[in-house]
């Protein structure tokens, strides 16, 4: 018996298990009918992916595996795979160890871009935000250009779209940035990383 949708979220370079719980409790609170999980940033890793990664897949806390053998004993007829920053690293990567991408749909919420192979597949999502007037999320134009990249090079040609997200209420890039998992992220709220989840309302745009 399938049960419908199941999202598993990787937060991104700052995010603690108790940021997880507010994310996560604010997505059920719009979606009860979705099953949400997810994971925080591993501990002590710098921001960099591939650091990121390698703390993750740490056999002493076995949270690699773990996240594999949640999405593959899942009865569910979708599977979201949402990374945010930093954890796009992780949350490629997961998305890599596994078989079967039938049900799967890759999330990058401003942050790492997906291989050429996750690209590739049409049902991949990768998001950007964009303020009232001229103002970017942190990683906006890397994204962009890395995008930009992969159309042109990319044998058959692809087209890859670039999802935008219109945040209010935000201008600079860190709100931007997090505007994409917080609906309450604003310039007067949001100053650095760790104000991220502050009044923690999910963004399920993606959904």
């Amino acid at each position: 018996m399938s049960t419908g949708t199941f999202v598993l979220f990787f937060g991104g370079y700052w995010s603690s298990l108790i940021n997880i719980k507010e994310w996560t409790a604010s997505a059920i609170k719009q979606m009860p009918n979705v099953m949400f999980d997810g994971y925080p940033y591993p501990d002590g890793a710098k921001a960099d992916g591939e650091e990121g990664v390698k703390a993750f897949k740490n056999p002493k806390t076995n949270d690699y595996a773990k996240a594999i053998k949640k999405i593959e004993d899942s009865k569910s007829d979708v599977i979201y795979i949402v990374g945010h920053s930093s954890g796009c690293a992780i949350a490629n990567a997961v998305d890599e160890g596994l078989k079967d991408h039938s049900k799967i749909i890759l999330v990058a919420l401003d942050g790492f871009v997906p291989s050429a192979a996750q690209l590739a597949r049409p049902s991949t999502q990768v998001w950007v935000a964009e303020g009232d007037s001229t103002g970017k999320s942190l990683n906006h134009d890397r994204l962009l250009k890395r995008i930009n990249d992969f159309n042109l090079k990319a044998k058959p040609k692809t087209l890859v779209q670039v999802n935008v997200y219109m945040a209010t209420n935000c201008t600079k890039p860190w709100p931007l940035h997090f505007s994409l998992v917080n609906l309450s992220s604003s310039d007067t709220l949001v100053h650095y990383g760790p104000d991220g989840y502050k009044n923690c309302e999910a963004n399920l745009i993606w959904v």
